[in-house]
């Protein structure tokens, strides 16, 4: 088993992933990375507390997105559905986003462009980053995808 995948055995963080996330969020959060880097900040659906992690900012067609490498089950997508898509992402600045989950068949070419972007998650989608679009088709519904949009009134 990768340390990759080790890091994130059964879909969630083991205790030095956690840490190390949590380090790398900061990191982000003040802008000390590729701006492709950012840190999501969303409320916890049973605490209500501010869950912040690192993730990886795709652009396809001027569109930015969020893709949870992990899948369908990871504790930030549950989170970011729970709030209706409230939160913000942070690189140097805090901005205030909705996250609107973007439908399965309408994924594959995020997916695609995200593993071209986020080399960490390789080791988590089963679909070689160069593969064709209908391979990325073929697994989409696993990934969850939201396209990040300004949030109104903020």
């Amino acid at each position: 088993m990768s340390l990759k995948k080790w890091f994130y055995r059964d879909g969630r963080p083991n205790r030095v992933a956690r840490v190390l996330d949590r380090w790398t969020a900061a990191l982000y959060a003040r802008g000390i990375a590729p701006d492709r880097l950012v840190e999501l900040e969303v409320p916890g659906r049973r605490s209500g507390a501010t869950v912040t992690l690192p993730l990886v900012m795709t652009v396809v067609e001027d569109e930015r997105y969020l893709v949870s490498m992990l899948g369908e089950t990871t504790n930030w997508v549950r989170n970011v559905r729970a709030a209706n898509g409230a939160a913000a992402i942070r690189h140097g600045r805090r901005e205030e986003v909705c996250l609107e989950e973007v439908a399965p068949e309408r994924r594959a070419p995020v997916l695609k462009a995200y593993l071209s972007r986020a080399p960490n998650a390789r080791v988590h989608v089963p679909v070689a980053k160069d593969a064709p679009l209908a391979e990325f088709e073929r697994v989409s519904p696993e990934f969850p995808v939201f396209r990040v949009l300004p949030r109104n009134g903020a």
